[in-house]
């Protein structure tokens, strides 16, 4: 009994250290084998140039929209509305504003992932099928996580 505990013991440690060394030997698996360091680099800078555009245009809704109030919006001086329609008209324009800066904010998420799923080496494989998104889908929707046919058959349930 005492020497099966040391067996037990030592194996422990055995595959400890290496999964210690080798902590990402998993995921390397999965590396597409499609994408060279270039293609990913090109989609990684894809990524990026995208998420800086999806940040101006949340700060650029941030500071048009919600940061103003709704006098300041509609340009009113007085603290009257002329009209009931220039209220609703209003608030309209700010909770479509709203909309949009959570929709840019859905799309930040999902580059965030795809920066992710870059450094884990899954990057351009299929969360669904597993595999292989096409080349000419990433460079138009570089934060994919779905290959086009999965993509329609998520889109048609």
């Amino acid at each position: 009994m005492v020497k099966a505990k040391k067996n037990i013991k030592k194996y422990s440690k055995i595959v400890k250290k290496k999964i210690l060394k080798n902590p990402i030997k998993k995921t390397a698996q999965h590396k597409v084998k499609g994408f060279t360091k270039k293609d990913i680099k090109f989609y990684k800078s894809l990524i990026i140039k995208r998420k800086e555009e999806i940040l101006d245009t949340i700060k650029h809704i941030a500071d048009t929209t919600l940061r103003k109030s709704q006098k300041e919006a509609s340009g009113d001086i007085s603290g009257y509305s002329y009209h009931m329609a220039d209220a609703a008209t209003d608030t309209y324009d700010r909770e479509f504003s709203l909309s949009l800066a959570s929709s840019e904010q859905d799309a930040l998420y999902e580059i965030e992932d795809a920066l992710k799923r870059i450094e884990e080496k899954t990057f351009g494989l299929c969360e669904v099928c597993h595999g292989q998104i096409a080349k000419i889908r990433l460079k138009v929707v570089p934060y994919a996580r779905l290959c086009l046919k999965c993509q329609e058959a998520k889109e048609k349930s």
